[in-house]
């Protein structure tokens, strides 16, 4: 079995977070996504806290499920019939994300660090630690705190020797672990001693896996991706897929009571315990290169430069004179030990079509890189994203099919032809076989994705729309 998992979720208490980003919302958009297991987000904010107290109860062995008197009724785009209830709807982690800001090694810091628990008690035994050492956990349902990486990690640690500690978006220039504005060249320069308490660090959506595979000490860390939601419709831009060994139950058998998955099971993959019997199976990626970091660039001047051109040209903006802001792949080339060309992956299509990329020597878990399925229909019809139109043909395609990665990955174009316009098939399939061309992203611009490259006006709105909710 597998549990398509996004873990790094943002509530309506948090800076430039939609207020629709309260617990059934997230719930509802989780199930029509496709994603078995999501955080939480936020549970250092005392507000949403209560709220997730309220909400949920548990499931079992340190996951939660929505209380039964909070559930939604959904309703078939087609018909206006109620969709019953699933018998196993999305769980939920208890998830949150902090903002360390800090002077260390003569340099200021500010690097976000998530941190995953098992249960509500040690949640607020983590909370109250915080505020002993001054945290507003009020400020923000992301606090800013004056606490280093190792002192947060060591906080966790104190009131949860299981707890899950993982860098954030690591390569984001400004707030990344490995970002070049605030952050570290190596984990052990942060952490210490406790370096090897941190099982593994999340892409974040400028980077994919393999720009991860070229870090040396990254070779003993696992590499997960999350969504960073601001809002519903965001869930699931990336994703951990979890799954049971091949000893274990298929990966196409129907999650129940019997193999749900735990903290425990989480807590295992992540740090690729070799006697569990769960793993990390594979990533679903973003484009790096649409993620708004990817390139070097000055935004103001609409200077952007490529790794190799930004070695050629300097990092001083030939417009305005100031420093350029450094992009994720500048970065990685200078903590980088390796290069990993396409020659050296190992590219495949699957039955349906999906492109998935492995290391050379298969030390890795896979992954697939997608264009969300809205953005898809956004441009397959020629009209905005945030539009009435596409609203209604995602919903269509959903209820009709079962999850938006159930749409994106596993139905046969002959069977989504059925449902929906031929030309939405078109760009699904051409999603899935990475036929797509995309404008890098640079110095807080989203990159531009093209399905069909003649097409510009919705993927500009869309890029528009982004940058008020990321």
């Amino acid at each position: 079995m597998k549990v398509i998992a996004d873990l790094e979720v943002h509530s309506k208490y948090a800076r430039a977070v939609s207020p629709s980003m309260n617990v059934p919302t997230i719930h509802e958009w989780a199930l029509k996504k496709g994603i078995g297991l999501v955080g939480t987000g936020d549970f250092t904010h005392p507000m949403w806290l209560r709220e997730l107290e309220a909400n949920l109860e548990e499931a079992g062995n340190g996951v939660y499920r929505l209380r039964n008197s909070k559930v939604p009724t959904f309703a078939k785009a087609t018909a206006g019939k109620q969709l019953p209830r699933p018998k196993n709807g999305p769980l939920f982690l208890l998830t949150s994300e902090v903002s360390c800001i800090y002077s260390h090694l003569g340099k200021g810091r500010r690097v976000h660090i998530m941190v995953y628990l098992p249960t509500f008690s040690t949640v607020k035994k983590f909370n109250e630690e915080l505020t002993k050492r001054g945290a507003n956990l009020f400020s923000d349902g992301r606090p800013i705190i004056g606490l280093t990486l190792a002192q947060v990690t060591e906080i966790a640690l104190m009131v949860e020797p299981k707890a899950i500690i993982i860098p954030a978006h690591v390569w984001t220039p400004w707030f990344g672990f490995y970002g070049h504005m605030s952050g570290y060249d190596s984990l052990s320069e942060a952490f210490g001693d406790l370096e090897k308490y941190i099982p593994a660090v999340e892409t974040g959506l400028s980077s994919d896996p393999a720009m991860n595979w070229r870090i040396a000490e990254l070779e003993r860390k696992r590499i997960v991706s999350f969504g960073d939601a601001h809002s519903p419709q965001k869930l699931g831009r990336e994703a951990t897929v979890f799954q049971t060994k091949k000893s274990q139950p298929k990966a196409d058998r129907p999650l129940d009571e019997k193999f749900k998955i735990s903290y425990q099971d989480v807590y295992d993959a992540i740090w690729n315990k070799t006697d569990s019997d769960w793993e990390i199976g594979y990533t679903i990626e973003f484009y790096p290169e649409e993620g708004k970091y990817h390139y070097t660039g000055h935004r103001n001047c609409k200077v952007v430069y490529s790794p190799n051109e930004a070695r050629k040209m300097g990092l001083t903006c030939p417009v305005c004179g100031r420093t350029l802001t450094i992009g994720v792949m500048s970065r990685v080339e200078q903590l980088a030990s390796q290069e990993i060309t396409n020659d050296k992956l190992q590219i495949t299509k699957d039955r349906f079509g999906t492109q998935w990329i492995r290391d050379e020597k298969e030390k890795h878990p896979p992954y697939i890189t997608l264009v969300p399925l809205m953005e898809i229909i956004s441009e397959a019809l020629g009209i905005g994203v945030g539009s009435q139109g596409v609203l209604k043909a995602y919903e269509l395609l959903v209820n009709t099919v079962g999850s938006e990665f159930k749409v994106l990955l596993e139905t046969e174009s002959k069977d989504l032809e059925k449902v929906t316009d031929a030309r939405i098939v078109e760009g699904i399939m051409k999603n899935r076989s990475g036929d797509i061309s995309i404008d890098p992203g640079y110095d807080g611009v989203f990159g531009k994705v093209k399905i069909w490259p003649s097409t510009v006006s919705a993927t500009e709105e869309k890029n528009e729309a982004q940058m008020g909710l990321f």
